[in-house]
């Protein structure tokens, strides 16, 4: 399965769980109801905006939208992962695994170069993010109480409130875990 059927699988299914029609989705997002449908097919690029928009409507992690069958190893070498970029600023993230049924975490590698910061609406409530530089220095947290943070820092966050993510001198790793509330 490519990456835009995965995806395209993910919310119509979630949709349905939902019991929202195509339209009602759009509006609870904020899309155009075209967007929608195009993503449904398999069609577009969306990125990480429209996606969390589509995840907060249907009140599901993001990860949600990536499910898919797994086997029980999973390799992903550096540079390698289905790479997702922001519309905003300067910020991709790889989804390296979701969380199991019975579980709710998330694990992401982040790159963040300098530039513009990413701010981030406010997750599900009860979203909690743990950060864990691996190289660069990265200002993260809740708006107004970031920290900066350098390789080998960890920093747990509450996400359900706006947050934001900025490299301060050159680029950044950053794993990400994302524990969410079923």
């Amino acid at each position: 399965m490519t990456p835009s059927s995965i995806i395209a699988e993910a919310i119509r299914r979630e949709r349905d769980l939902a019991q929202l029609s195509l339209s009602a989705l759009a509006a609870k997002a904020g899309l155009a109801k075209s967007t929608l449908s195009q993503l449904e097919a398999g069609r577009g690029n969306p990125n990480i905006e429209t996606l969390w928009a589509i995840a907060t409507a249907l009140e599901i992690p993001f990860s949600a939208l990536f499910e898919s069958a797994l086997a029980h190893s999973h390799l992903i070498r550096a540079g390698e992962g289905v790479e997702i970029a922001a519309g905003e600023a300067n910020f991709t993230t790889v989804l390296l695994d979701k969380s199991p049924p019975d579980r709710r975490r998330d694990l992401y590698r982040v790159t963040l170069a300098p530039g513009a910061p990413r701010h981030s609406a406010p997750h599900p409530r009860g979203t909690v993010e743990h950060a864990f530089l691996c190289s660069g220095r990265v200002r993260l947290g809740p708006e107004g109480q970031t920290e900066d943070i350098g390789p080998g820092d960890y920093f747990r966050y509450c996400a359900d409130v706006a947050h934001s993510y900025e490299a301060l001198e050159g680029a950044a790793l950053l794993l990400l875990v994302m524990e969410s509330l079923r």
